[in-house]
């Protein structure tokens, strides 16, 4: 049993949350007190500072880099462009990303870099050149490689910041076979993977409708099993959100509200989210748009009727401030740490479930894993099998056909027919992940009567798998 992990948290704040989050699920673990230290400690942190051009003076940006957790290689991690980002976020994130690659099965230690930047504040050369000298600098210390620490786009990065990195870190390897595999989320033009930019997205839905879909957990809270009109508010109109609730929609949720930072937008009758986004790109915010109920403090938003609510902004959204106010039975967390420990504690005691972040969210590294793997055999999924799968499903339909009698129409013969493309294989993957998973930790949130809430569940099984590598390695008897 773990016991006095003599963690000192100092000031620190979101990491110093995962690690009570830790220690709390660790008393359910029978591992070594020194394993259960190493297992939550930040292995590698590398802070550093550069110099950039910017108009006609310059300008020293702060950048970090922090790998978590080595028991498996690469680690994996994104990197965050933010003027709020600190150590101690990078390295909360971190310890997240080694957890949640555990969750999901995925076979990377955890990692996070960031930047603190605004990117508004910046052209796209100055941008460009912040970006190309951060990936000198990792080069430099070997904190980038496909076999070493690979990153992904976060919170104000995305492709474009991928493709700089990829091809500074190609120049700067020349002769690598693997270059491309040292950084994921890249373009489709440069090797990325279709699926990956709406993968988070994608994952948070998948997660909420497995989540609704057990009948015995939602007569508990109140709720009737099924995904079908259940009203969904969405707090974060990025790309984890935005996908969030358009795939939410299409499986037949009610997106009833849509919180951004200029304010919140309700209508129980629903909203449609590709609308409303472009509503926002016209006007610059989701205000004003025709039939919805407005709040200009956009923490209200939050607090509206609701069966699901999905924070998918930034950390620390729903805290014991809030908490008694939410109107939700659910709460499925897009965002990395949006819910504090006590907030947790209090929805628990309300008869509520949420959705742990580390599960939730973890699409977006459990497809970025595709990507690496692509990436490293030098072919894009289904090239090799497509059209040998289409040809043996038209024998197939032809043999039937002519046993049979009947024929197929053509709609008919090409849904039966077609091969698999990468999108639908990435999805598939995916969604057997994210399902999988699921149930691995509902299984252990059942299987024992002390074990509280669905993320105690997540980082019990999470801290077995890692202790078991660490064990394998033979770090520990």
């Amino acid at each position: 049993m773990a016991t006095n992990l003599n963690v000192v948290y100092g000031d620190t704040h979101f990491f110093g949350d995962v690690c009570k989050n830790f220690d709390y699920a660790a008393q359910f673990t029978q591992h070594d007190a020194g394993l259960l230290d190493q297992i939550k400690s930040c292995n590698s942190v590398y802070r550093f500072r550069f110099p950039i051009r910017k108009g006609n003076g310059f300008e020293v940006i702060d950048a970090w880099r922090v790998e978590h957790s080595h028991h498996q290689s690469p680690t994996k991690g994104g990197i965050r462009y933010s003027d709020m980002v600190n150590e101690d976020e990078v390295m909360a994130l971190a310890a997240l990303m080694t957890y949640k690659c555990a969750i999901v099965n995925v076979p990377f230690g955890g990692a996070k870099g960031g930047i603190k930047i605004n990117p508004k504040n910046y052209t796209v050369q100055e941008l460009e050149n912040i970006t190309r000298r951060y990936t000198v600098e990792l080069i430099k210390k070997n904190f980038i490689g496909p076999s070493t620490d690979v990153p992904a786009p976060d919170y104000g990065s995305g492709e474009r910041e991928m493709g700089w990195i990829a091809d500074t870190y190609s120049t700067m390897n020349p002769g690598q076979l693997d270059s491309l595999g040292a950084v994921t989320g890249k373009p489709l033009s440069l090797h990325g993977i279709a699926g990956r930019r709406e993968a988070t997205g994608r994952g948070v839905a998948m997660a909420v409708r497995e989540c609704v879909s057990v009948a015995e957990d939602m007569q508990a809270i109140g709720l009737t099993a099924g995904i079908n009109g259940k009203r969904v508010i969405v707090q974060g109109l990025g790309n984890v959100g935005f996908y969030s609730a358009k795939f939410l929609a299409e499986y037949g949720a009610t997106i009833v509200g849509l919180c951004e930072y200029e304010g919140a937008i309700y209508n129980e009758n629903g909203l449609d989210v590709d609308a409303v986004f472009q509503h926002r790109k016209e006007t610059g915010s989701i205000l004003g748009y025709p039939g919805a109920k407005e709040f200009k403090n956009s923490g209200e938003g939050l607090e509206q009727p609701c069966d699901i609510l999905v924070p998918a902004a930034l950390e620390n959204q729903i805290t014991v401030e809030n908490v008694g106010r939410l109107q939700t039975k659910i709460i499925a967390e897009g965002a990395n740490g949006p819910t504090s420990p006590e907030a947790e504690a209090i929805f628990y005691k309300n008869g509520g479930i949420i959705i742990p972040d580390m599960y939730a969210n973890a699409g977006g590294v459990t497809v970025s894993y595709f990507e690496w793997l692509k990436n490293l055999s030098h072919v894009a999924f289904g090239r090799m099998n497509r059209r040998f799968e289409e040809n043996a499903n038209k024998n197939l339909v032809n043999m039937v056909e002519g046993i049979t009698g009947v024929a197929l129409t053509d709609v008919q013969r090409n849904a039966i027919v077609k091969g698999a493309t990468e999108l639908e294989l990435v999805n598939s993957g995916l969604e057997d992940t994210m399902i999988r998973s699921y149930h691995e930790i509902r299984s252990i949130y059942k299987g024992n009567s002390k074990i509280d809430t669905m993320r105690t569940a997540a980082l019990v099984g999470s801290i077995n798998k890692i202790a078991i590598s660490y064990q394998n390695l033979g770090v520990w008897p």
